[in-house]
């Protein structure tokens, strides 16, 4: 750190110009960043992917299908608009409701839009779709890509709310925590920065990746909302004030890099962990939050440790200017006599906070997941509104399709292959949950081997037929489209997913479909939840313990932050589950709890570290556990509390968006931290900090001071 103090205060005017540099060829890749984003980010290479890929291109089954969706509109209307949409191209089949009597009824009806290039622009097919039918009452293009593209649409609308909201209440918190315009704002530019540098790489890696739509959001949560950048600068401008009183210009930035700059790397390290660790899950959407967070981590250590103190260089004495209001000299005095009363009652208050705590966790229990899915939308979108009208009319969520590939080393089509199909379509019809298989012998109404054989003789019945094979199989592979009674997120969808899959059979069976799509997401993540939670817990532990020098303090911490994040998620279940604070009863969405564990847990460090940090700098003066604790909470509580509602507000800000993963996420990361700033950080800490005395600095086989017994 000595190394790079120097080089800042020596170099700072070529630092900034560097960051102009960089921040204008980033912002120029960063305005293109919504063009590049789409799905829901859940995707998984898995057997549900192999499937589709097989069904797709050697069935000739359409890659997607989209609805055009008609509400009480007359006959001709439905083929004329039809005729539209076929002109332009992009279907490679469309099925009119008016040839299709099951997709019709007297008022509400849909047409099937098939298109069987994976490879093609969804995005610009909804568009000209939208464009060719215009503005027509009742008539609605859902499905996929239309949804996926309203939640785009609908993303940035949020972003754009969810800054207007946080972003003027966030410059009157750091007005009040410096007092002066100046240096309220570098926190906010710092973090701009941030924000827009992380989006423009993102964008030059969105020519080599899938990012997923919520990438826009949650990317300007984790730089801006969740503070990184604010928070990194409102604890080194605090510090850099405090040296500044007691030497010159340089000396303050030199001491501040090497005291608050520590802090942050080390606060950087706990956030970049919670993160990475997210990459064992094999979703995208995980990938994409962790590539893109680690990439705001980086930004925002590299702002604060070297933009940061060249402009606070820049500004000098400046950074006082425009003084709205003045510094109360008493103020760090209040913080230290709330501090000596928490250490007076720390059993006391120590019980009533884990009382407070579990009474928040106990609704855990009832938490229920799901894939966010057309619900994400909020109501008022025509797209939505579509889908579920045909849902409700045509009961589409009572039933899920399943495509099952079958492969047989010698094929198919001779006598023992068709009798082999034949015993794989009875015991999948057998099966309870099964409403529908078709093969060749269902399609062509034929009920055995022996009736199939005959039939191929006839020259006439044989042309018929032979149709039907070449639809159902290719060399080596057979393919069965099925039915089963059971809606396609539904649990019981699931479990037949994983059972078929898992079956031991003669004919290798493997099975795709929105079933074993969600069965995949949820195994995947299930069965990497505990690595990532261990990858976060020991590595924060040992990075804990090298910082502070220290056993207990780390595993405190930890113990703390688990109990808070499940008041967390106690409180989530409440709000958005049960459905209070004007919110319909639903679910919570699958990836909440890992994003808001990887993201909080790393994040409500930075207020350990901080805090600790200043205890420790005491301890080590003074060798005086209850005067550290005192000290430190007192000069860092005004930092950590202007940090944590900068936090609450900016991710908070959030619950007023429309997308409903977003506003969960928001919500959850602003009640986290609300919950560390308060309870955890201001009462727990200090009480379990005079509770544990000197043992909170006891390091094994360490030779020295700290150790009990033989402080000196």
């Amino acid at each position: 750190m000595h190394t790079l103090a120097r080089f800042v205060t020596s170099a700072h005017k070529y630092i900034i110009f560097a960051w102009i540099a960089i921040f204008v060829v980033l912002t120029f890749f960063a305005i293109k960043l919504p063009g590049l984003l789409e799905g829901d980010g859940f995707k998984i290479d898995g057997e549900h992917a192999a499937v589709m890929n097989i069904v797709s291109d050697e069935f000739g089954m359409p890659a997607e299908t989209m609805f055009m969706v008609f509400d009480n509109v007359p006959d001709d209307k439905i083929e004329s608009t039809l005729i539209k949409v076929d002109n332009l191209k992009v279907a490679s089949e469309i099925v009119s409701p008016l040839d299709n009597d099951p997709q019709y009824k007297e008022g509400a009806s849909y047409a099937l839009l098939h298109f069987d290039n994976q490879d093609k622009d969804m995005s610009a097919i909804v568009t000209d779709i939208r464009e060719a039918v215009g503005n027509e009452k009742g008539i609605t293009l859902t499905g996929a890509s239309a949804i996926s593209k309203d939640i785009n649409t609908a993303s940035q609308r949020d972003l754009m709310t969810a800054e207007a909201i946080g972003l003027p209440i966030a410059i009157i918190i750091l007005l009040f925590a410096f007092g002066t315009v100046v240096a309220s704002f570098v926190p906010l530019i710092i973090g701009i920065v941030t924000v827009v540098s992380s989006f423009g790489v993102l964008a030059i890696l969105g020519g080599k990746m899938d990012l997923s739509i919520f990438v826009l959001n949650i990317i300007p949560m984790l730089g801006l909302g969740l503070a990184l950048s604010i928070d990194f600068a409102l604890l080194f401008i605090s510090r850099y004030r405090e040296e500044r009183k007691k030497s010159d210009m340089n000396e303050a930035i030199s001491t501040t890099i090497r005291t608050a700059g520590r802090s942050v790397i080390f606060s950087a390290f706990c956030v970049f962990i919670g993160l990475g660790a997210m990459m064992l899950i094999q979703v995208e959407i995980f990938q994409n939050i962790a590539i893109g967070g680690m990439i705001v981590v980086a930004m925002a250590v590299l702002a604060s440790i070297t933009l940061l103190p060249s402009v606070l260089i820049a500004l000098g004495d400046r950074i006082n200017k425009w003084q709205l209001l003045k510094e109360k000299s008493g103020e760090a005095n209040g913080w230290r006599k709330f501090a000596h009363a928490v250490i007076k009652r720390p059993v006391m208050i120590t019980i009533v906070a884990f009382i407070l705590l579990g009474i928040a966790i106990i609704p855990v229990k009832n938490m229920d997941l799901s894939i966010p899915a057309i619900d994400s939308l909020p109501k008022s979108y025509d797209t939505r509104q579509a889908f579920e009208l045909i849902d409700r009319e045509f009961g589409l969520a009572d039933q899920a399709a399943v495509y099952v590939i079958a492969e047989r080393v010698d094929g198919w089509e001779d006598e023992k292959g068709l009798q082999s199909m034949k015993a794989l379509e009875k015991e999948l019809s057998n099966d309870p949950l099964v409403d529908q298989v078709t093969t060749i012998f269902t399609a062509s109404d034929i009920d055995s081997v022996k009736q199939w054989e005959q039939a191929m003789l006839v020259p006439d019945l044989a042309a018929g037929l032979t149709p039907l094979i070449e639809t159902f199989v290719k060399d080596d592979k057979l393919m069965i489209p099925v039915t089963i009674g059971a809606n396609g997120s539904s649990d019981a969808a699931q479990d037949w997913a994983r059972d078929w899959s898992d079956k031991q059979t003669e004919w290798n069976l493997s099975i795709g479909g929105q079933p074993k799509f969600n069965q995949e997401i949820f195994d995947e993540i299930f069965d990497k939840v505990l690595y990532v939670l261990l990858v976060i817990v020991v590595s924060t532990f040992f990075i804990l313990m090298i910082a502070f020098r220290s056993i207990l303090i780390p595993i405190k911490a930890i113990l703390m932050n688990i109990v808070g994040l499940a008041g967390t998620f106690g409180i989530l279940v409440y709000i958005f589950q049960y459905g209070h604070f004007g919110l319909e009863e639903g679910t919570i969405a699958l990836i909440i709890p890992v994003i808001i564990f990887s993201l909080v847990f790393g994040l409500s460090m930075d207020y350990e570290v901080f805090l600790i940090s200043r205890m420790q700098e005491e301890y080590a003066k003074t060798l005086d556990n209850d005067h550290s604790t005192v000290e430190g909470l007192a000069s860092t509580s005004k930092i950590i509390t202007s940090a944590a509602l900068i936090m609450i507000v900016l991710t908070g800000a959030f619950a007023f968006t429309d997308v409903m993963p977003v506003k969960q996420i928001g919500v959850g990361i602003a009640i986290a931290v609300a919950i560390d700033a308060t309870i955890i950080r201001l009462l727990l800490v200090p009480s379990l900090m005079k509770l544990f005395g000197k043992w909170n600095w006891w390091l094994p086989f360490r030779k020295g001071t700290y150790k009990p017994g033989n402080w000196h």
